[in-house]
């Protein structure tokens, strides 16, 4: 038994290799470009309504993350299983609120995965073909005349409730996220990201809240601008 048991810690030991500098610092260097592509084709092509230069900005450092963390693991089994014990401790949380987010998360993780375990040419090659899946479904469907826009609300204080607002929100716009929300004596105020397909909503959410009174306030503001 003790043998076995000295058998095996020798091989963990003997697993150990050391992580090839120069292979690491040309895959770091192409997931750079790679990733720098993807953010650009996400903030472009993506149908999403959140804030798509904010949510693009992390796809790198995801990606780099998970290279990196493949590239140390993957020289020694002591180091892998040490891993999956510490991720079955920690548990990350993420509010990822549409499947497109996530999909973009997924492709990141795996280019990572790729040239952390120094598949460069085949993550290359997969890259190429998955742009070229999406810049092409970009092109035949066309831009998307969807704009994401900031609607600020402010109106006098008990003149409106929150769930009036909310209300002709969701009947005029339909999709929207509820960003901040202000109220005191003299004053409440509202702020909401949405989805609108045309001017012609923008008008319609104008002439119903018309009804809460003439301190009624509304400004819309293109989410890229922040």
């Amino acid at each position: 038994m003790n043998d076995k048991w000295n058998l095996f810690q020798k091989f963990l030991i003997t697993q150990e290799q050391q992580v090839s500098m120069t292979d690491f610092l040309i895959n770091s260097a192409v997931i750079v470009v790679l990733l720098i592509i993807l953010e650009f084709t996400y903030v472009r092509c993506a149908r999403t309504i959140s804030n798509r230069r904010q949510f693009a900005g992390n796809l790198l450092l995801i990606a780099f993350t998970t290279m990196l963390i493949i590239s140390i693991v993957k020289t020694s089994l002591a180091l892998s299983l040490g891993l999956v014990g510490a991720l079955s401790i920690v548990r990350f949380r993420a509010a990822i609120k549409e499947p497109e987010e996530l999909a973009y998360i997924f492709f990141a993780i795996s280019v990572g995965l790729g040239l952390g375990a120094n598949q460069t040419m085949v993550v290359v090659e997969a890259f190429a073909i998955a742009m070229l899946i999406i810049w092409g479904r970009f092109l035949i469907k066309g831009k998307s005349k969807n704009q994401n826009l900031y609607l600020n609300f402010s109106a006098q204080s008990g003149a409106v409730e929150l769930g009036d607002i909310v209300g002709v929100v969701e009947q005029v716009f339909g999709k929207y996220f509820l960003k901040r929300y202000d109220e005191n004596d003299k004053l409440i105020e509202a702020s909401f990201l949405i989805d609108s397909p045309n001017p012609q909503k923008l008008s319609e959410f104008k002439s119903r809240v018309k009804k809460y009174g003439n301190e009624v306030r509304i400004s819309f503001v293109e989410s890229k601008s922040f």
